[in-house]
């Protein structure tokens, strides 16, 4: 007679398989299946889509727990990154469009450029806003000048011109913005802090000497405007040729328009430059 684990060996604990001749056998689960099962359940589309419906779940469910835990282990600066201000958004978006413009502007960085035929035009522009050309006929003016008011003109913007150098030096020095990458570095009589873009040193002493001269030289109205589209010119050059960013220029214009209400703070008078003289002889 039959014993009753034969007759219903699903009860015993043991699950039915498949084996390799055809027939149905009870393994139990309570001991490795053999190795042909494991195989088969491996590649059972059944098991393998419920698999994939659960592992889905499990990574959501980890990594909204570690994705918790690392926002509240995250250091307070980084919290703040994520949300950047109105400012810094601002500030981002304006430096974004002063590069795009800048390089679209720079038709003239080099002779393959759009415009490459009106680089030694340019070129021109700015050696007549360099500093060196103008300290030098400031100077040779200041020696030839027979009247007291004619020298005590000419020292003034002497001094100005070595004020405005000493300032945009250290702008440049403090700032330390790069100039453009189409730029080269083929500028005439350069220095150390030149290899810096900000401010332009061209369009500061452009719009102090262009403040100077309108306000102390007798001119007619042609030569006025000519001494306007001068400035202009100068802050234009720079920009074609590559040598700086929009906002270096915009600011240059600024710097050097403040810088000339500091030369009328310090101007020299006749008495003081008298005084001045005297020491020196």
């Amino acid at each position: 007679m039959p014993s009753p684990k034969a007759k219903n060996p699903v009860r015993s604990g043991g699950s039915p398989v498949l084996s390799t001749n055809g027939r149905f056998e009870f393994v139990s689960v309570n001991r490795t299946p053999p190795p042909h099962h494991v195989q088969r359940q491996g590649s059972d589309p059944a098991a393998a889509r419920l698999r994939a419906s659960e592992s889905p779940t499990r990574r959501r469910g980890s990594g909204s727990s570690t994705g918790s835990t690392g926002v509240q282990g995250m250091p307070e600066e980084d919290c703040m990154r994520l949300n950047p201000s109105f400012i810094e958004i601002a500030l981002s978006s304006l430096l974004a469009i002063d590069l795009w413009l800048s390089k679209r502007l720079g038709v003239c960085a080099c002779e393959d450029s759009s415009w490459g035929s009106i680089r030694p035009l340019m070129k021109l522009i700015e050696i007549s806003g360099h500093g060196i050309p103008w300290l030098v006929g400031t100077a040779y003016c200041l020696y030839k000048s027979d009247s007291a008011a004619g020298q005590e003109v000419m020292l003034n913007l002497f001094m100005g011109l070595l004020l405005d150098l000493v300032l945009v030096g250290i702008v440049k020095a403090l700032v330390r913005r790069r100039r453009p990458s189409h730029n080269r570095m083929d500028m005439f009589a350069t220095f150390s802090v030149d290899r810096y873009s900000f401010p332009s040193g061209h369009a500061t002493r452009a719009a102090m000497c262009g403040r100077f001269v309108l306000a102390h030289l007798v001119l007619a109205a042609p030569l006025r405007v000519l001494v306007l589209l001068w400035v202009c010119l100068v802050g234009l050059s720079r920009v074609l040729l590559g040598r700086h960013n929009v906002t270096d220029v915009l600011f240059g214009f600024w710097m050097g328009y403040c810088q000339y209400n500091l030369v009328e703070l310090l101007w020299l008078s006749p008495l003081s430059l008298q005084g001045l003289l005297g020491q020196v002889v």
